[in-house]
Order: structure tokens, then sequence, then C-alpha cells
């Protein structure tokens, strides 16, 4: 469900309201539906209550329901604009049994509001039957269309329903009847609400989507920004402040942030480089000397030293360089990349060996790639006598494994050795000649990438080193 939602600031807020929108007009038209369905029930009882006491005045004066064919309805149901014209001897009629037919189920909210209204015109009411019916199978509307060509021809394409209500007065056996057509109901307000949602919608989308966008658009220039400066590009040119006030204070104090940091990695660089020659020059002379040493076996211990010396020395200049380069990325075949390295243990003779897979290429910069490759494969011949590399493809990402059949690492050391200058136990020692930062610059490059480096006991045994480059 997650990887269907919007990830940006945009796309969420723009959901957000688009929900919030449509839950609110939602709840509009509930209300609406519902105060339209009560006036509509209190129309049709007011209609029915109006009916029967008409009737009951015309028999009070003596006037006789008329008979022989149907004359139009003189007064409309309230809130009916068509609707089916009742005949005033269909509308009110009396019998002496229930208005009710087999099966037929009466309306008791309805039964008590049209009580009510009765009773406050002065009614003694016994009792109030209500129901509906389809028109068709009225009997009297039955027997109209039989007797009326007009009624056989009309009733076939009606539709509408038919509200019967019989009212049966205090000390009176006989049923007063009210018929009267339901009119169907008024779509007009949904279609309303529909084009006014559809009209919010549209405004209030389109400003805040022109609002986000002046502010999202400076943004992801930043994060971009950002993220290219924290993989270690050398900084450029300053971004050129945009949006609202807020996001242009976030810029130029990114702008400050970023010069600062690019002066301290500059003055640092040249610290390094000065130490660097400061430190090899003097290395350098002191291997000259040790050779007027006699003691054979003394002068390889001290040859050995400075090598380590200055091996780790290199090490460190090249992790403190990682990321400070000009040069763009370059494609490259990744599988290509790890059979030149490959081919350089093997020149030496070592047991290394490469898994075949599918291409696969990235854009990366293959001085550094190669290095940290060649690191993760030293550290498996020194540890474990063997190496296994293979380049695959898992979830979007290029992955450059390296495993091996040593003692593996224990668990809670594993995220320790990424951290220079670590080692691991007795069997990684200073006499095997690490230096403890192989890891470490093999991590650096994968970040350098925007990708990371994993390790991971394998289950039978060995150590499985991972780079992961995003594709």
């Amino acid at each position: 469900m997650t990887r269907l939602l919007p990830r940006s600031l945009l796309g969420q807020v723009m959901l957000a309201l688009a929900a919030a929108l449509l839950i609110a007009q939602a709840i509009s038209a509930v209300m609406l539906y519902r105060a339209a369905s009560e006036r509509r029930e209190f129309a049709l009882a007011s209609a029915a209550s109006f009916q029967l006491l008409a009737g009951q005045r015309r028999d009070l004066r003596g006037e006789r329901r008329a008979s022989g064919p149907p004359r139009p309805v003189t007064r409309r149901i309230p809130g009916a604009e068509r609707g089916l014209r009742l005949p005033r001897r269909i509308r009110f009629t009396e019998t002496a049994a229930v208005p009710l037919l087999p099966g037929e189920s009466r309306n008791p909210a309805r039964e008590a509001t049209i009580t009510q209204q009765l009773e406050r015109q002065g009614l003694a009411v016994a009792e109030v039957v209500a129901t509906e019916r389809a028109v068709s199978a009225d009997p009297l509307i039955a027997q109209s269309a039989a007797d009326s060509p007009e009624w056989r021809e009309r009733l076939p394409a009606n539709r509408e329903t038919l509200l019967v209500v019989g009212l049966r007065q205090a000390g009176s056996d006989d049923w007063q009847v009210a018929r009267l057509a339901v009119p169907p109901p008024d779509r007009g307000p949904v279609r309303s609400l529909v084009l006014q949602t559809v009209i919010l919608f549209l405004v209030l989308v389109g400003l805040l989507y022109f609002v986000l966008r002046r502010i999202t658009r400076p943004l992801a220039t930043l994060a971009e920004r950002t993220r290219r400066f924290g993989s270690g590009a050398v900084p450029g040119e300053p971004l050129s402040p945009s949006g609202p006030d807020d996001v242009r204070r976030l810029i130029h104090a990114h702008n400050a942030m970023e010069a600062r940091i690019g002066s301290m990695l500059d003055e640092k660089d040249v610290m390094l480089g000065a130490i660097g020659h400061d430190l090899k020059t003097p290395l350098a002379a002191l291997r000259v000397r040790i050779e007027s040493v006699e003691d054979e076996a003394a002068r390889a211990k001290m040859a050995a030293t400075i090598e380590d010396i200055t091996r780790t020395l290199d090490e460190i200049l090249s992790l403190a360089r990682i990321g400070r380069s000009d040069a763009p990325p370059e494609m490259t075949e990744l599988g290509a990349l790890a059979a030149s390295v490959i081919e350089e243990f093997e020149d030496m003779g070592q047991p290394v060996t490469l898994a075949s897979g599918s291409r696969i290429a990235a854009a990366v910069h293959l001085t550094w790639l190669k290095r940290g490759l060649r690191n993760l494969v030293t550290n498996a011949l020194r540890y474990a006598g063997t190496a296994h590399v293979s380049v695959l493809r898992e979830n979007g990402m290029a992955v450059l494994r390296v495993e091996d059949d040593g003692p593996g690492i224990p668990e809670e050391r594993i995220h320790d050795m990424l951290e220079p200058f670590t080692r691991g136990e007795a069997s990684r020692n200073r006499e095997t000649g690490g230096s403890g930062l192989g890891l470490t610059l093999a991590r650096a490059v994968a970040e350098q990438h925007g990708g990371t480096l994993s390790l991971a006991n394998r289950a039978q045994g060995g150590l499985r080193a991972e780079i992961r480059l995003p594709l």
C-alpha cells in the first residue's frame, strides 16, 4: 500500500488535499441527501393529510366523487415536477376493509407523522395505515385502466410508486383512503454538488500546485546539491536563492555551510599532502640508511616496518582523496571491471574466481571502484586463502559480491570492522599485513557512488562482503 502513495512533498500534499476535499464533499452530500429525504417525507405526509381532510370536507358538504373518465388533478404533490395525475375518485375513497393488500408492509414512521398532522386539525384518529405499492398493483387504478384507453397506454411506461394512506376515525368502522403518486427523487442537488466539487477541486488544486511547485522546486534542487556534496563532490557555484523567503534563507545557509566545509576540506588536503611529503621523504632516506646494517635479519625487519608505514600512509592519503575529484563518472560494464581486477590476482597466482553473470552497466569512478573491489578481494585472500567474486543485479541495485571460506567475523564486531584502524581477532593482526583501513576505504568508495558496503557471515561459513550501487 505504501508503494502506491507519492513520496514527494508535492504529491503527498496534493493527495491530502484531494482526500480532504472528497471527504468533506461526501459528508455534505450525505447531509444534503438526508435533509432532502426528510423534506420529501414531510411533503408526502402533508399531502396525504391534506387529501384526507379535503375529501372528508367534500363528503360533509354532500359532494359526490366523480364517475366516468379520469379528470386531471388540480393540486400536485409538493416537490413534484412531473408525476402521475390521479383522478379525484381515486385520490380519495371510502371502504369498509383495511386498505392493505396481502403481503404489503406498513410504514410506522410515516403513520406517526400523518397521525400527528391529522390530530392537530381536530380529528379523532383511531388508526392510520400507510404503505407504498406499484401503481399497476392498485385495484382502483387497474379498474380505471380497464375502463380508460388513456390509462392503458400510460401505465406500462409508468415507474412511479403509489402512497396509500388509510384513516379510521374514532367511533367508525369505515376507512377513508387517500392515494397519491410518489414523485421520483430530485437529482438536482446531487448534480449541483458534483459540479461544485469539480470546480472546487480544479481551483484549489490548481492554486495549491502553483504554490507548492514554487516551494518544492528549489527544495528539490537543494536536496540534489546536498546529496552530491555529501557523496564527496567538489563544491561548485553557490545555488541561486529562489522561492519563498523561508526557502531562500535555507539556501543561503546551505551555501555558507558548503563554502565553509569546502574550505575545511581544501585545508585538510593541503595538510595531508604536506604530511605525506614530510613523512615519505625521511622514510625513503631511512630505507637507504638501513642498507648499511650488517645483520640481515634486523635489516629485513626494519625494511618491512618501513614498507608497512609507507603502505599505511598511502591508504590514509587515498581515503582522504576519495570523492575529491572533478572527473565525472564513466559508464562501465561492471562484469568487465571485476574481470580486470581478478586478472591482477590471477597473474600473481592467487586462487580467485569470478562467477559468470548478466551484463550490468553503471556510471562509476573506475579507478576508485577497482580499488574498493581490490581491497575486498585482498581481505578475503588474507584471512581465508580464497575469494569468490560475482556481479549481480538485485532490486534495482548492482551488487559486487566477494565471498570467502574463512572464519568469518563475530556478529557483535561486524559493524566495528568498517571503522578506521579496526582489526579482528588474533587471526587478523598486524603480522598478516592489515592496516585496518581496507574495509573503511571500500565503504568510502561505495558511499561515494551513493551505495553501501555490507558484511555478513555466510550460513555455510566464511564472510560475504557486498558493494551495492544504485542503477
